[in-house]
């Protein structure tokens, strides 16, 4: 799964004991969300405001393949979004602030209440978005344009239309 709900992980048989276990940090400098509400393919790019490199959230685990390979696969967990997201998507991934990493990557910290604990809305105001070109739509599309600003209308850029 690429995603899990960070409210309901620890609950969850697939995560459980990965989230008590096996934490790991994403790396990203930023990600796109596309507005649920409409049928319109516009993109946004959101990220941190000085453009730097973070990290989400995720449990991951090691298991056996059909084949009988050993995979190695990971989660980002999501939660609700903060107030640049709200008008675009509901959901968010889990960005950790950097004071958390230590403590989320200790795998002797096994406190499930206190680890979700980390996992809230990133302060929306340390974050930026623009909307991008509809060219990072297609998977065959993988260049610098896709990530670049581009102009919308006013109602465009804030999600709302």
């Amino acid at each position: 799964m690429i995603n899990a709900r960070a409210e309901t992980a620890a609950e969850k048989p697939a995560f459980k004991e990965s989230l008590q276990r096996r934490r790991c940090l994403i790396p990203a400098d930023g990600f796109y969300e596309w507005p649920r509400r409409v049928k319109a393919k516009q993109a946004f790019h959101f990220g941190l405001q000085d453009d730097s490199l973070f990290a989400f959230a995720g449990p991951w685990d090691r298991w056996r393949g059909s084949d009988g390979t050993t995979l190695e696969t990971c989660t980002i967990l999501t939660t609700t979004p903060n107030q640049l997201l709200a008008d675009v998507h509901d959901r968010m991934p889990v960005i950790l602030p950097p004071t958390n990493y230590d403590l989320w990557l200790n795998p002797g910290f096994r406190d499930v209440a206190a680890t979700t604990e980390m996992l809230k809305p990133y302060d929306a105001g340390q974050m930026r978005r623009y909307a991008v070109s509809t060219r990072v739509n297609s998977v065959t599309n993988d260049d610098r344009q896709c990530s670049e600003p581009i102009e919308v209308s006013g109602a465009m850029q804030t999600g709302l239309f």
